[in-house]
């Protein structure tokens, strides 16, 4: 049964004869241009081609005209002494990252909001001046730590003191509030007391 397809398809129309029906060919001619339309829309979307490149084109133009041109220096240059010591940016915690700066950002809120709260009188000023001077020792550490962080750069050990060291002054400031409002209530119940 080895027959060549090509000599088979040649014999067979001169063998048999078929006859389509009358308008099959218009009627299959009709319903290949509904479903597949002729390309009459390939000409605008070459020119919408065209154009999307020579816009790319411009932009990006644009972009390195102005980039060279803000490099350009201006015509009465400042004098830069020599002698002077460039400044350093001293980076801190929340230069770090976003979510270190809102940490720092929530905790000296905090602290602030605490040290506002607080109500001194002549009778709690000795515990509370206490209280201050252990705050303002941790704040020193902290200002360590934050020119440490300058020095040798940021590492973990370095940053988690600095959130420690948050932590411990929001600790002292509630811990504070906590004493201040025992003294006021056994006051008020010696008072009462009496």
């Amino acid at each position: 049964m080895n027959q060549d397809l090509r000599n088979l398809f040649k014999e067979t129309p001169e063998k048999e004869k078929y006859t389509l029906n009358p308008g099959h060919k218009e009627r299959f001619s009709n319903r290949l241009d509904q479903e597949l339309p002729k390309k009459a829309a390939s000409f605008s979307f070459f020119f919408m081609k065209i154009a999307a490149t020579v816009l790319i084109m411009i932009s990006v133009g644009i972009y390195f005209y102005v980039s060279n041109r803000a490099g350009v220096p201006v015509e009465n240059p400042s004098i830069v002494n020599v002698d002077q010591k460039p400044e350093s940016q001293e980076i801190s915690l929340g230069d770090l990252s976003p979510d270190l700066k809102k940490v720092e950002n929530y905790y000296l809120a905090t602290i602030n909001l605490e040290l506002a709260k607080l109500e001194v009188s002549q009778e709690n000023k000795d515990l509370v001046d206490g209280f201050m001077e252990r705050l303002a020792d941790l704040n020193t550490e902290y200002q360590r730590l934050n020119k440490e962080l300058n020095t040798i750069g940021p590492n973990d050990q370095t940053i988690s003191a600095l959130i420690q060291n948050l932590q411990l002054r929001l600790q002292l400031l509630q811990k504070l509030k906590d004493t201040l409002i025992e003294l006021k209530s056994s006051k008020n119940e010696t008072a009462i007391s009496i």
